[in-house]
C-alpha cells in the first residue's frame, strides 16, 4: 500500500482519489487544490494543504496553547505517577511511549497528555502547539494497529505498542513533547526537520539530539508545520505537572481544528 501510495499510477490513482473523497466524505472546498487532478500520487492527495484562512491561529495570545491537528479528542488528562489513560480498562507507560529511556519522561511524570486522533477524511499535517526548539528526536519500531476508536478501547498499550516518532522540544516553561503514533497501512511519518524518518530496519530504537541555541538550532513557533503523517493516526500531546489547563470543552470525541485554543497556561496563582 505504501508503495501504492507514492506511485504514479495514472488513471488508478484518480480513481482511488475519488473514491476515497467519496467514501470518506472529504470537503475538497477546504484545500488549496480542490481537484484531484491536481494530485498525480495518493500521497500529494492525503498530505494536501488546506487554505491558510481556513485555519486561523486562534490561540494567538502568549499564554494559549494551539490545537496541533484536525482530528477528535480520545483522551485527555493527567499523567498518573508516569501512566497514560488508554480507554477504559487499559493504560500504558510514558517510558515506554517514549522508546524506553526514563530520563526523557522523567519531566512528563505527573504532568498532562492530550490523545487527538485523526481520521482518513481529516487534514494530516501537524502544527506546533507552541513555541518551541527541538531536542531531541526519537524512532521506535513497533506495530502498526489501526488507531481508530475500536481498536483503542480493545488493543491493550496500543501506543506504546505501534511504530511512532517521539518529538521533545524545549520552551520557556520547560520541556513538551509530541509523539506521532503510526498506524495500520502508515506509508510514513515525516518532519519538516528530516523529511521521511527511515532509519535502518531492525528492532533498535534510533535518537538523534539537536542543540539548545546557536546556527544548527531547530526553532518552531506556534502555529508553523512540524510534521505529517501518509494516512492516518494519532498524536500524543506531552505537558509538565502545573504547565496546562485544557479547555473546559475538550473531552473524548470533541472535533479539534489546527490554530484552535487547546488550552492555556496555568496560573502561578
Amino acid at each position: 500500500m505504501g508503495k501504492f501510495a507514492a506511485a504514479r499510477a495514472g488513471w488508478f490513482t484518480q480513481l482511488f482519489i475519488r473514491w476515497f473523497i467519496k467514501q470518506y466524505r472529504i470537503d475538497m472546498s477546504e484545500a488549496v487544490y480542490e481537484s484531484p487532478r491536481e494530485y498525480s500520487t495518493f500521497n500529494e492527495f492525503f498530505t494536501r494543504y488546506l487554505k491558510p484562512e481556513l485555519r486561523p491561529l486562534e490561540a494567538a495570545a502568549d499564554d494559549q496553547f494551539a490545537h496541533p491537528v484536525d482530528g477528535s479528542v480520545s483522551q485527555l488528562g493527567e499523567i498518573e505517577e508516569g501512566r497514560i489513560f488508554q480507554a477504559k480498562g487499559h493504560d500504558y507507560s510514558l517510558t515506554e511511549l517514549l522508546g524506553g529511556d526514563v530520563r526523557d519522561g522523567h519531566a512528563f511524570r505527573d504532568g498532562d497528555f492530550a490523545t487527538i486522533y485523526l481520521a482518513p477524511k481529516d487534514y494530516h499535517r501537524l502544527h506546533m502547539p507552541c513555541d518551541g526548539v527541538l531536542r531531541k528526536m526519537i524512532y521506535v519500531p513497533g506495530d502498526l494497529f489501526s488507531v481508530n476508536p475500536l481498536t483503542v478501547a480493545n488493543v491493550p498499550n496500543l501506543f506504546a505498542r505501534n511504530e511512532r516518532v517521539v518529538a521533545i522540544f524545549e520552551a520557556d516553561f520547560g520541556k513538551f513533547a509530541m509523539v506521532l503514533v503510526g498506524a495500520t497501512i502508515v506509508a510514513s511519518i515525516g518532519t519538516v526537520w528530516a523529511g521521511t524518518v527511515t532509519p535502518p530496519t531492525g528492532p533498535n530504537v534510533h535518537s538523534w539530539d539537536y542543540p539548545a541555541s546557536g546556527d544548527q538550532a531547530i526553532k518552531l513557533r506556534k502555529g508553523e508545520e512540524m510534521g505529517h503523517f501518509k494516512l492516518g493516526s494519532t498524536v500524543v500531546l506531552l505537558f509538565p505537572e502545573d504547565t496546562i489547563d485544557f479547555a473546559e470543552d475538550l473531552e473524548p470525541g470533541t472535533v479539534t481544528r489546527m490554530g484552535g485554543i487547546l488550552g492555556k497556561r496555568e496560573s502561578d496563582d
